[in-house]
């Protein structure tokens, strides 16, 4: 893939998203792949200077050894500009210290994104530009069509990456090898043999100072609406022909649309729940309603349950749930797959009985097959094993990933505009039974499970 990118533009470069995560990613590109040349200009709201904008960079680059004659020439060449970039003239003032064809990244809240390219439509745009945008891409469906609509007008779909980091390149590539590689798996990959699919990611952390944000988003919006529905994408989707971004993102985008809540039931559906006041890792959380920058009234979820079912030959009648949650007991971020029990187990065999479950973990990757054996006393009594393996880490953090698609013009990663719109479409009968009150807002405590009429998964 040839690179196209001359200017790499961060929008909101003085905020945390950039500090934390691009700008180490950036640094640890250069640093594997010494052969690139792009220039970086870091935009913001902050006064800042060259030299401290050098400074944050610098940094940045250190938590991840980034070194080298590329990283080196970066430095000394970026620039920060102080601007408003819902202002047309703050934005051409990128533009004119621009190298090449530019990639803004609007590392910005949705709505200073959507007004910033409102700001763009304003101005002659520079050749070649390229648009990347955080989630969540709009608020609800209608937004998310106005807002594709909009980055229409600017610039072609295959340069508008809308960013989902949580799907970095070696992720996608560990889940497609593991289902299309091997025999033994995707003939049973279905079902007729497959009993339910769940996509779990549970955290420890819990609000972090991003009452902002999280206060008007939740769990269901945060994480399942575009995260966990994209792991499930490539989880379910049918065979692309091959790995290039429209073979994959049409595989991606089929799935999506044959995907409705279950039963077309948000009652039965959904569950949703905010953790109270606990313990969380020997660290004491006060409750979500009492965090810092918290609106109670708003009735925001910290963990959401939402099953689906796909409309499909394969994926007929099998529920998949989807489940994301802050403050928990402990870290989980995994797709379980559990296969239909055996059908018969002959006479004599006693112990173990469980169906097959194939466990496939996320950041890092790994997988585990449990199964049952006969165990090593007696022969007749079957115990439960587990064949473990780790997937290749990638050479790069996710957003080194990321970025890495969009210098080099390659949108495989990127979320297609019709399929954000299909997510919003997803979960909106969700989100409208929410705020009708519909489906009860439980609680339970930080560091526990979930609240305890809840059902265990896995």
């Amino acid at each position: 893939m040839t690179q196209t990118v001359g200017t790499l533009v961060i929008l909101g470069a003085s905020g945390d998203l950039s500090s934390r995560l691009l700008l180490p990613a950036v640094g640890q590109l250069l640093s594997n792949h010494p052969e690139r040349r792009f220039r970086l200009i870091g935009a913001g709201a902050e006064e800042w200077s060259d030299a401290k904008w050098r400074s944050t960079l610098r940094a940045s680059f250190k938590t991840v050894k980034a070194s080298g004659p590329a990283v080196d020439e970066l430095l000394n060449g970026s620039r920060y500009l102080s601007v408003d970039v819902t202002k047309p003239d703050d934005l051409q003032r990128i533009f004119d210290l621009c190298e090449g064809a530019p990639a803004l990244y609007f590392a910005l809240p949705p709505a200073i994104t959507a007004k910033a390219c409102e700001a763009l439509a304003k101005l002659t745009l520079p050749e070649g530009l390229t648009l990347a945008l955080e989630k969540p891409f709009g608020t609800d469906r209608r937004s998310a069509v106005a807002l594709n609509k909009r980055l229409a007008t600017l610039v072609p779909e295959e340069r508008i990456h809308r960013v989902d980091h949580f799907l970095g390149n070696s992720t996608v590539l560990n889940l497609i090898g593991l289902r299309f590689a091997n025999s033994i798996l995707e003939p049973v990959w279905n079902g007729d043999h497959v009993q339910s699919v769940d996509i779990v990611y549970d955290e420890t952390l819990g609000l972090e100072g991003r009452a902002r944000y999280y206060d008007n988003a939740g769990a269901l919006m945060d994480m399942i609406q575009s995260h966990l529905l994209q792991v499930l994408a490539v989880v379910a989707m049918e065979p692309p022909s091959a790995l290039d971004a429209t073979d994959l993102r049409d595989a991606k985008a089929t799935v999506l649309r044959a995907t409705r809540i279950w039963r077309d039931d948000p009652l039965v559906a959904s569950r949703r729940a905010r953790y109270t006041a606990g313990t969380v890792e020997g660290r004491k959380v006060p409750a979500y309603t009492n965090e810092p920058g918290v609106d109670p009234s708003r009735n925001t979820e910290t963990l959401a349950e939402l099953t689906v079912e796909i409309d499909n030959w394969r994926w007929a009648g099998v529920p998949f749930t989807l489940r994301s949650g802050k403050a928990l007991g402990s870290r989980r971020r995994e797709i379980l797959v559990t296969f239909k029990p055996a059908r018969h187990i002959p006479r004599g065999l006693r112990g173990h009985n469980e169906p097959t479950m194939l466990r496939i973990m996320l950041a890092p990757d790994a997988m585990s097959l449990e199964l049952n054996i006969n165990g090593p006393g007696d022969p007749h009594e079957i115990e439960r094993v587990a064949l473990s393996a780790e997937f290749g880490p990638g050479l790069l953090l996710a957003y080194g990933e990321v970025l890495e698609g969009i210098l080099d013009g390659d949108p495989s990663l990127s979320v297609r505009g019709d399929t954000a719109v299909e997510m919003w479409r997803i979960v909106t009968p969700v989100i409208s039974a929410w705020k009708k009150d519909d489906v009860p807002l439980q609680t339970y405590r930080a560091g526990s499970s979930g609240p305890a009429s809840w059902k265990h998964i896995g």
